[in-house]
């Protein structure tokens, strides 16, 4: 254990998780251990070696498969609010274990601490969500058009839900997928990210805790851990009728197709490239707080993080240079340490990720306004520690287009009304967040019209980054069109059937015809 997990209180996080012994084997959620590869888990806060999960084999993925196929038809005969109380003691569980959970997944993703009990407390609020919606789970009635019939809607589970995460939110888009999954009656199969193999063991151990002492039938909540060989396990399989996938625009391409070949239903949550709008009507302030952190929170390393900022020509000087004096302000370091506002990059091929993007921005125009650059020395060990940088750009840039997942922020103006900004915000192939900053009530209703922004969340005067539980997650185009989380998410993870009861002595056909026998 490093220094700085001592100082830190990562040995009794460990401990308090159940992972002080985490090299014997991924927990599965059943009664057997991996005999896959060993895949080591280091820390990018200061590259020491947390621990070590083997990596699920076919064999390993079969008995899963089987044991979450049986559980579900067990499971989903549950009554849904019964269910639910499994989920309110799942997170009276998250609760107690809040700060070491939030400690884990700060240590393991790079975070900042504040960030990691934020993305727990995620996990807390859509529990909250899916306990009162498991009381909810409603059809619509409706008028038939023939005499003595009614007809209605209603939900039933879908069956085994697979999730495949991203090591940005290692814990809490997993949350948002079963939490509503396991009230709606699924079985669902996790494949956490390989770059964060321990927060998800650490969760699926708070679960098998929980269904254990409530005899929930045995593979309702399974993980297997692997890289994308194990993804394609579940993605080509027809017993899993759902898949979510959040990643990469690319990743997202390969698991629709291998779904969609099979006639599965995908939930995708791709790539962002999430521009703020500044109008001659905003408060600068605000603007300011909101690109920097929706710019720089997380590393810039979350598919809502600020990547354009379109600033209208009139107030283009006063609204870059305000940010490039934030820029200055900025602490980097140690993310445990919450004197620290930027914490590493997840792993060094995100810091050559970060290198191509500065180098190529200049190489096609643009000009560094906040230098860049690779963080060397005490305190810095791990390699992936860098400057948050900003440029001058224009949006078709080949780079400006691609999204680079780490802190480069692009700036550029624009001119005229609201309209042209909106151009080219909506100018890109992703289509997850954005937003304005205004105090002109025409310009923000222009932005949220049906002329307006192309995204699936546009917020106006607060940033592009976060989201509430309470509405639907998701974005268009090239993101994916998916929505987990709040509103009406839950539907995906059921199946529709409509009913028509006929309670007469006759059978009429509809549309009025005659079958006379």
């Amino acid at each position: 254990m490093s220094e700085i997990a001592e100082k830190f209180g990562i040995k009794q996080a460990l401990k308090d998780l159940g992972l002080s012994d985490v090299n014997n084997g991924t927990s599965t959620g059943t009664d057997f251990f991996s005999n896959g590869e060993i895949i080591e888990s280091y820390s990018p806060v200061d590259g020491a070696l947390i621990g070590k999960v083997k990596a699920t084999t076919k064999e390993d993925y079969e008995k899963v498969i089987e044991t979450a196929t049986k559980g579900f038809k067990e499971w989903r005969t549950l009554p849904a609010p019964q269910r639910g109380e499994v989920v309110r003691q799942f997170n009276d569980e998250l609760r107690r274990l809040k700060e070491p959970l939030g400690r884990l997944v700060s240590y393991e993703m790079g975070k900042s601490y504040q960030e990691g009990l934020g993305e727990v407390q995620e996990m807390i609020d859509i529990c909250d969500f899916a306990v009162g919606l498991s009381r909810q789970l409603h059809g619509l009635t409706m008028h038939s058009e023939r005499p003595g019939h009614r007809m209605y809607e209603q939900y039933h589970p879908l069956g085994v839900v697979g999730i495949i995460s991203a090591f940005n939110f290692p814990v809490a888009v997993w949350s948002w997928n079963t939490a509503l999954a396991w009230v709606c009656g699924d079985a669902c199969i996790w494949k956490g990210s390989e770059k964060t193999p321990l927060t998800s063991v650490a969760c699926q151990n708070i679960a098998a805790r929980v269904f254990e002492e409530n005899n929930v039938p045995a593979g309702i909540s399974s993980l297997i851990t692997g890289d994308y060989r194990v993804g394609e396990m579940m993605t080509n399989d027809k017993r899993v009728p759902l898949i979510s996938a959040t990643g990469s625009i690319k990743m997202g391409k390969i698991v629709a197709q291998a779904v969609a070949a099979r006639l599965g239903k995908s939930l995708l949550e791709l790539g962002g490239n999430n521009a703020i709008i500044v109008t001659p009507d905003a408060d600068i302030k605000n603007t300011v707080i909101g690109a920097v952190f929706g710019a720089v929170g997380t590393c810039g390393q979350r598919c809502t993080s600020t990547r354009r900022v379109i600033i209208h020509e009139s107030i283009y000087d006063k609204v870059k240079d305000a940010i490039v004096t934030a820029y200055k302000q900025l602490r980097i370091g140690n993310p445990l340490d919450e004197n620290n506002h930027v914490g590493p990059l997840i792993d060094k091929d995100a810091v050559k990720n970060y290198q191509h993007a500065l180098d190529k921005v200049v190489e096609e125009g643009g000009k560094i306004l906040v230098e860049g650059g690779v963080l060397e020395g005490e305190g810095y060990e791990s390699g992936c520690y860098v400057k948050p940088a900003i440029a001058e750009a224009e949006n078709h840039f080949e780079i400006v287009q691609h999204e680079t997942f780490a802190p480069v922020l692009y700036i550029m103006k624009y001119s005229g009304d609201v309209m042209n900004a909106l151009e080219l915000q909506n100018g890109v192939v992703q289509g997850l967040s954005s937003a304005i900053m205004t105090n002109n009530l025409r310009e923000a209703e222009r932005f949220l019209s049906v002329e307006g922004s192309d995204c699936g969340i546009a917020n106006v005067n607060i940033g592009t980054s976060g989201a509430e539980i309470g509405g639907a997650f998701g974005g268009e185009k090239d993101t994916g069109g998916g929505r987990e989380s709040g509103s009406d998410a839950w539907k995906i993870y059921m199946r529709r059937q409509t009913n028509t009861i006929n309670y007469t002595t006759e059978l009429p056909l509809a549309q009025g015809i005659k079958f006379d026998l």
